[in-house]
């Protein structure tokens, strides 16, 4: 099986590519190369090969002769969709549904899309499953419901869609993130000794680890697709819902000295826990392999046989608003998150342009 995925340099995608390369399938790839600054450890013995391209342009011969696509290539980041709204929705929703359609047109059978338990939002009548009402909160997770809703009508025998609503995400990366909760405590952790949490912890969140999303993603590829066809799959293990606070606490327990303390309620009114004994019943070969304590415990360990740093730790590299917000300001980037011309200074007016080069 040949499969394209997108955002293979990013913090998911950097475990995702090698995981289904060592399941014998052949990988093609996608990634606009916003991130690659970010490189945190030699983490993987191979990755995949990948054309730099934003998925607002790839071409019907990007798909020549795939089987599949795995999407992954879209802003990933609440922050970051609240302040650019109409950017999100350009290349979360509009690009993803351009890019499913291509794949379409070009025969490709899978498309496995990654989507996000952010979409139930706050849900306080217990565990949601994949059947509950959607009530997202964000740009982010609106984008996320849109596209599920517009890659179901496309669905047909010669199309299948699978969606896989991961969990928050933690763990170990070479493309690290630390603008994630687990992860961004633990960075907190090591290189501040204390933990001040501005509110009260109290809010819910289920977690799973970037190792088991990669797992769900191979297991989606394996599948039978009477088994995934146009299918909702809540990515994670129902014993992994926690408390902001437990989190905080097993990050503390996992570095030794950690001082702890917590605020008032916060800002943030998401709270939700989620079901997902339908991944572990009916995904063959699905089931999680981490939960919270054996990856605060990965990460004290990485921490460590690395040294990280504080710098390393804030650096724009690992947190998704500051490296785009440095793109932009430097006119990397324009203000529709296209590259620009490299060697032509993009704030310049054309006179200053061309003093500069005389």
């Amino acid at each position: 099986m040949k499969v394209l995925i997108t955002g293979t340099e990013g913090y998911l995608g950097a475990i995702v590519a090698p995981a289904v390369m060592r399941a014998g399938m052949t990988v093609s790839a996608v990634d606009t190369g916003y991130y690659r600054s970010g490189w945190l450890y030699h983490g993987v013995d191979h990755t995949a090969q990948t054309q730099f391209k934003d998925i607002r342009q790839v071409t019907l011969q990007d798909f020549e002769g795939v089987d599949a696509v795995v999407h992954m290539a879209e802003l990933s980041n609440d922050p970051l969709g609240q302040l650019l709204p109409h950017i999100t929705y350009d290349i979360n929703h509009q690009g993803s549904l351009r890019l499913a359609r291509l794949a379409k047109e070009a025969g490709v059978r899978r498309f496995v899309y990654m989507s996000s338990c952010s979409v139930y939002g706050v849900a306080t009548g217990g565990d949601v499953t994949e059947e509950s009402p959607v009530n997202p909160q964000t740009a982010y997770a609106e984008c996320k419901v849109l596209v599920e809703r517009d890659l179901r009508e496309l669905a047909d025998r010669t199309f299948s869609p699978t969606f896989l609503r991961n969990a928050t995400a933690f763990g170990a990366s070479p493309r690290m993130r630390f603008d994630i909760v687990l992860n961004n405590l633990a960075g907190l952790a090591w290189t501040t000794g204390e933990i001040r949490m501005t509110s009260d912890g109290t809010p819910w969140r289920p977690l799973v680890h970037a190792s088991d999303i990669a797992r769900a993603i191979v297991c989606t590829l394996q599948a039978p697709l009477d088994a995934v066809h146009n299918q909702v799959f809540n990515v994670g293990d129902t014993a992994q819902n926690y408390r902001v606070r437990d989190i905080a606490e097993i990050i503390a327990s996992a570095f030794p000295g950690c001082g702890l303390s917590f605020g008032d309620n916060g800002s943030d009114n998401r709270s939700y826990r989620v079901a997902f004994e339908k991944i572990n019943t009916q995904l063959p070969g699905f089931a999680c392999e981490w939960n919270a304590e054996r990856g605060a415990a990965q990460l004290a360990a990485l921490f460590s046989r690395i040294d990280l740093t504080k710098a390393d730790f804030e650096s724009r590299g690992y947190t998704r608003l500051k490296q785009l917000e440095y793109l932009l300001s430097t006119g990397q980037i324009d203000q529709d998150f296209f590259w620009t011309d490299p060697f032509i200074p993009a704030a310049l007016p054309a006179r200053a342009m061309a003093e500069s080069v005389q």
